[in-house]
């Protein structure tokens, strides 16, 4: 292979060390999503959303979202970064990083406008606070699905990366082996 083709090259074993985090990642965001609920099994939001459940939202999301800013942090200070999978892997984590930022402020909100529930001054208030706590821990949920997705798509640039490279030992000459050695030459002197 050519000297400059390899090195843009990411080494197999990190790309695998990557992708394996990455597919965990990503099961841990679809996980959260299904677990997360704050509506009951009727569709309803309870007469009393407990706050400290959905403060526990929050919290997990923030630790789910460091997670994903650290893991996006190290890719950017690494070598890969600057190739062309890297730069492109580097671009579905940043978006990762953002889209889990916004999931963990949504679902603080949510915890926040519960908290003010029992304080609503009237119907209408409660009704407008009822709303805005549906509507900001589904937007957490949906950020939290988006995470998931940019996390499935880096992971999906590696796996490309590594086909690409699997092609290219394919192409790559093969080694000869040694010629064989001379014949003795029937002629006589």
């Amino acid at each position: 292979m050519k000297p400059d083709i390899q090195r843009e090259l990411i080494p197999p074993d990190d790309a695998l060390r990557l992708i394996r985090t990455l597919h965990t990642m990503k099961a841990t965001f679809n996980n959260s999503v299904q677990e997360w609920q704050l509506l009951d099994e009727s569709g309803h939001v309870p007469t009393e959303p407990s706050y400290t459940e959905l403060l526990g939202h929050a919290t997990n999301a923030q630790d789910l979202s460091r997670d994903v800013l650290r893991l996006t942090g190290e890719f950017a200070a690494s070598p890969h970064s600057t190739h062309r999978a890297g730069r492109a892997t580097l671009a579905h984590l940043a978006m990762a990083s953002t889209m889990s930022a916004h999931a963990a402020s949504h679902f603080a909100e949510t915890a926040e406008t519960a908290l003010g529930l029992p304080r609503a001054s009237g119907p209408a208030d409660q009704h407008y606070m009822t709303n805005r706590m549906v509507i900001n821990h589904a937007s957490a949920r949906a950020f939290l699905r988006r995470t998931s997705e940019s996390l499935r798509d880096a992971a999906k640039e590696l796996e490309d990366h590594l086909r690409f490279q699997h092609f290219l030992s394919t192409l790559a000459p093969r080694e000869n082996p040694a010629p064989p050695p001379p014949r003795p030459s029937s002629r006589r002197r």
